[in-house]
């Protein structure tokens, strides 16, 4: 497809055909190691790789999904300049008017409102005065939020993770390459300040070849999960359906930035195992009444899951999930190559050559005066006075809204969404095969080997 024909208006003829391309015979089945190649492109869909945004001079945003952490997250757009929320929606009408009144608190004038049932974010995707679309439902309702979004002709970005079967990260991919628009996973612990200084540091050559990486997602989540609002309502179900690692972003987004993951190299096959199950079963023994209906529920995910992950360059990754079971918090955050390593939790390094022998440093004021990433050194400080979780919320939203405003190509696309997202359902797939190896599929098509994004 010419470059003219990819920047040509699409016509609500395209889209609909984008759309039932996305959802339909598309899936890449989880396979072993001899997997077969992904399907080629089709009429419509071309790279979505280094697309810049076109200029916004005022970001219009819409939000399905007005809960928590909907609202945390609309109070960072509103602290940044430059952007106008549009449109709200969610399927519980008070929580939809808390967050209004917070635009207009803001100064910003009445956004419309979408409350009539589940799918009314169809008629605020079909408005034409929004720019991009914003989701933070449960996970189930990420993809038919982002592709009614972009079949629509509006950009797409979702809370994580993106998409939890292959067959719906092909369909996000397919979908975003028809339509030309942009679908984000928001991955907010890329933008955190300790995992931006150490992409600085591995761009910096300061490890040297790097060839190794930890990431996870390590949250004792057992009172949230049984609560009876909130998180609650849903997120404690997966773990009565499927098995595997739920939520592989927060620690693998980072580790993906770090290795140049789809610029110059790409995940290629996993192996995972999980413990048993016993966590979320001894918690509702010592918490829940003996008469509520969460005695009906079987859990089959094991508490702990553990995955490696090989790279096409051969590096490897272990990647860690466990959220139900007595344990301090952390995402791992590791890397070690040739010169050095790094280890957060608490945060720590060992340089070759430094002084004292082998023994890890702390992370001083020497190196985060030489290695604080640059948009860190500009705004770090405004992020950590209004942004949630340290800042990294605020420096997240701050940087989408600055590459819309100046048309430059998003920090992360769809094929990181999908690509990120897809160890929930390989790990799956690998512990029904007796953890054997389970191939990623390739959603760039060949199109990691090019040279690095700007």
């Amino acid at each position: 497809m010419s470059p003219a024909r990819r920047d040509a208006p699409l016509t609500r003829r395209d889209l609909l055909k984008a759309a039932g391309l996305a959802s339909a015979g598309l899936a890449l089945p989880p396979r072993p190691l001899e997997g077969a190649p992904p399907p080629p492109r089709r009429p419509l869909e071309a790279s979505m790789l280094g697309v810049p945004f076109a200029r916004h001079e005022t970001v219009r945003l819409a939000i399905v999904g007005t809960g928590l952490r909907g609202r945390s997250v609309l109070n960072e757009w509103l602290a940044v300049d430059g952007v106008r929320i549009t449109a709200l929606c969610d399927i519980v009408p008070e929580k939809a008017a808390r967050a209004a009144k917070m635009v207009t608190d803001a100064g910003q004038p009445m956004p419309a409102l979408y409350t009539d049932g589940e799918r009314d974010f169809e008629r605020l995707v079909a408005r034409d005065d929004i720019d991009i679309v914003y989701t933070a439902t449960p996970w189930e309702w990420h993809v038919p939020v982002c592709l009614a979004a972009m079949t629509h002709g509006k950009h797409a970005a979702t809370e994580v993770p993106a998409a939890s079967t292959i067959e719906d990260c092909w369909a996000l991919v397919r979908t975003s390459e028809a339509t030309r628009r942009h679908c984000l996973m928001m991955e907010n612990c890329c933008y955190n300040f300790n995992e931006m200084l150490v992409d600085a540091m591995v761009k910096a050559g300061a490890f040297g070849d790097v060839l190794y990486a930890e990431a996870a997602y390590i949250h004792d989540l057992r009172e949230l999960l049984f609560e009876d609002r909130d998180e609650g309502l849903w997120r404690r179900r997966p773990h009565t359906e499927r098995r595997g690692n739920f939520y592989p972003t927060h620690g693998l987004g980072p580790v993906a930035w770090y290795l140049d993951i789809h610029k110059g190299d790409r995940f290629d096959y996993l192996v995972s195992m999980s413990t048993p199950e016993r966590g979320l079963t001894a918690w509702r023994e010592d918490h829940v009444p003996a008469d509520s209906p969460k005695w009906q529920e079987t859990y089959i995910a094991g508490d702990l899951n553990s995955s490696l992950v090989k790279t096409v360059r051969g590096k490897t990754i272990l990647l860690q999930h466990n959220v139900t079971l007595p344990t301090p918090y952390s995402r791992l955050n590791a890397v070690r190559g040739t010169r050095g390593a790094f280890e957060d939790y608490p945060p720590r390094l060992f340089l070759e050559g430094q002084p004292g022998g082998h023994a890890w440093r702390p992370l001083d004021d020497e190196v985060k005066a030489r290695y604080t990433h640059p948009l860190w050194q500009r705004i770090g400080e405004i992020a950590r006075q209004k942004g949630g979780h340290g800042g990294m919320d605020y420096i997240m939203a701050y940087r989408l809204i600055e590459t819309m405003r100046e048309g430059l190509p998003p920090d992360f696309d769809v094929y990181d969404a999908a690509a990120w997202s897809a160890p929930w359902p390989l790990s799956e797939a690998s512990l029904a095969l007796s953890s054997a190896p389970v191939r990623f599929p390739d959603f760039t098509r060949g199109d990691w080997q090019r040279e690095a994004r700007p």
